[in-house]
């Protein structure tokens, strides 16, 4: 039997940090990872760049039943702390837009960079360990693996969620919560592309391949971004971001022309070219396939001379309003992030330690708190296994 003063479940982004600086501070870390190799969401995020943080984090990019939970985390630990470490190691990261900051090179430089930190810090990795069994002590827990029993006085879970089943996701975190009287939020896929009906891909689907810049609203929150016609459905940087605010049974509404008049272009283009058909007209403005398609949809294609301009505003409201119905998402299988966890009402918000268990600790993505697109996911990994870290 090994004894360790911390044991943290998951070598991912949020473990891995909580780990470094509990090692700083002299404390005996293990990490149990089930994979066969530490941070391989790390590795395939941002395309292989790793969209390591947002410049611009702020608690409105983050999600929860609980909105001011991830507060004090995130202003204890900010988007230039971590930035300080990667340029420390000498990594060069640039802005891709919006604050988004991404490795130059490879996002393997960001896992060997915690991983070094580890090493510095005398962390120790156990790789393809997984945990049959957790129980409490008086003194903390011990836990049962396929590599031997450990024990340890305080216990982090940083197992993460649901999403990407394939990388060896599952809802073990949200199990061990539940074991020790914690209760869950639900859990639904996040950041994930929407899926249409077999009607709707009879209509869409041969546009598999054609993008276009959108604003996509649902429940009261827009996004403005790219959106792709898939031969699932839609998706795309402003789809996924939406898709954490649909739920099932709501309407998409998307601005197909975000920043541009329609109204006043067809009028330009009717006083201009008033023998042009409508299709060339929005084609002008659009896709040319996905111009043709409205018109077959929803507009009686005609020469622009023949619209009245009451008929041409009505075609712009739809363009700047256009309506999808999704049946659902693509599910955890592509989905970035799961939405819900950890009920954060039982969390301390400034440790993360359990209000239940002593010496029971939460982090990451099995918290109640999911980002939005670009970075602010591994910020709060990030700025979770730091405030966890401190105290351990």
């Amino acid at each position: 039997m090994i004894t360790h003063d911390v044991v943290v479940i998951g070598g991912g982004a949020a473990g891995l940090m909580c780990a470094i600086d509990a090692g700083k501070r002299g404390r005996r870390v293990l990490v149990i990872e089930r994979s066969e190799r530490a941070g391989k969401k790390i590795l395939i995020s941002g395309g292989g760049r790793c969209n390591f943080t947002n410049m611009y984090t702020t608690p409105d990019n983050f999600l929860s039943a609980n909105p001011h939970f991830c507060k004090s985390a995130l202003a204890r630990y900010t988007p230039w702390d971590f930035a300080a470490m990667v340029e420390r190691h000498g990594i060069a990261y640039h802005e891709k837009e919006l604050g988004q900051l991404f490795c130059d090179q490879s996002s393997r430089l960001i896992v060997k960079m915690l991983l070094d930190e580890c090493q510095q810090a005398g962390v120790q990795i156990e790789l393809d360990c997984t945990v049959t069994s957790v129980s409490q002590r008086i003194d903390g827990f011990t836990l049962e693996t396929n590599l031997g029993t450990d024990q340890a006085s305080a216990l982090v879970v940083a197992s993460g969620g649901l999403s990407i089943p394939k990388m060896g996701a599952t809802g073990f975190g949200y199990d061990l919560a539940r074991q020790f009287g914690h209760t869950i939020a639900p859990t639904r896929a996040a950041l994930v592309p929407l899926a249409l009906s077999e009607k709707a891909l009879t209509q869409y689907g041969d546009l598999s391949g054609v993008g276009l810049p959108v604003e996509a609203s649902c429940n009261g929150r827009s996004f403005t971004g790219g959106m792709l016609f898939t031969h699932r459905g839609i998706s795309g940087p402003a789809i996924l971001q939406i898709s954490s605010y649909w739920q099932s049974g709501d309407d998409l509404r998307v601005d197909l022309l975000p920043g541009i008049d329609a109204a006043e272009s067809l009028a330009a283009q009717q006083g201009s070219h008033a023998a042009a058909e409508l299709r060339t007209a929005l084609s002008e403005l659009l896709p040319k396939r996905l111009a043709q398609r409205l018109c077959d949809l929803a507009f009686d294609n005609r020469p622009l001379r023949q619209y009245r301009e009451a008929e041409l505003r009505a075609i712009a409201e739809k363009l700047h309003g256009w309506e999808f119905r999704p049946v659902g998402t693509e599910g955890y299988r592509t989905a970035e992030v799961t939405l819900g966890g950890v009920n954060t009402d039982e969390l301390s918000s400034t440790t993360m330690a359990s209000k239940k268990v002593p010496g029971l600790y939460f982090i990451g993505e099995v918290v109640d708190v999911t980002g939005h697109l670009g970075g602010f996911n591994f910020q709060w990994a990030w700025a979770s296994g730091h405030a966890a870290g401190l105290v351990v």
